[in-house]
């Protein structure tokens, strides 16, 4: 009789062969499963759960709209900071989830869609953009290395937009 884990991986990766047309590694249901976990813990400005994603070494780097973080201890301020100072509550939803493994490295590309309630005011907004993440494995752990997000493309020419 098969474990429920082992029944859920079978199911993960049969639910990913359908997606993409051809059987993911484990490193790539593995690595989905950690930008799932990123979203959740931007969900819940939760620096533990984060921890659990990214590498806490000084080297990680997170560029933002707001700025640069660099180190562990300055991504981990974006995320009490500004996930949990500016906004009383978020929802970051992933799509088009790519995962590309290349030894012990990979990046993961995505677009998003955040949801949130300004903390002051209650105003609510909606931002859209797209994400690569790029992750190391050490020691036969896969983790966060770096993050770059931007938005949407601008169609150049397109009110006022250009090059």
């Amino acid at each position: 009789m098969m474990g429920r884990g082992l029944a859920a991986v079978v199911v993960t990766l049969a639910a990913g062969a359908a997606t993409s047309g051809a059987a993911e590694s484990a490193d790539e249901v593995f690595l989905r499963e950690q930008v799932a976990t990123y979203a959740r813990a931007v969900d819940a400005a939760d620096t533990e759960m984060a921890a659990s994603v990214w590498s806490t070494t000084p080297e990680v780097s997170f560029i933002h709209p707001l700025g640069h973080a660099r180190g562990w201890e300055e991504i981990k301020a974006f995320f009490t900071d500004v996930m949990g100072g500016m906004f009383s509550e978020r929802r970051l939803t992933v799509k088009d989830v790519a995962v590309h493994t290349y030894g012990d490295g990979a990046w993961v590309e995505f677009y998003w869609t955040f949801k949130a309630k300004m903390r002051t005011g209650g105003t609510e907004i909606t931002t859209a953009g797209r994400e690569t993440q790029v992750y190391r494995k050490k020691d036969g752990r896969w983790s966060l290395v770096h993050v770059h997000y931007s938005g949407m493309p601008v169609t150049p020419g397109a009110a006022g937009q250009g090059f």
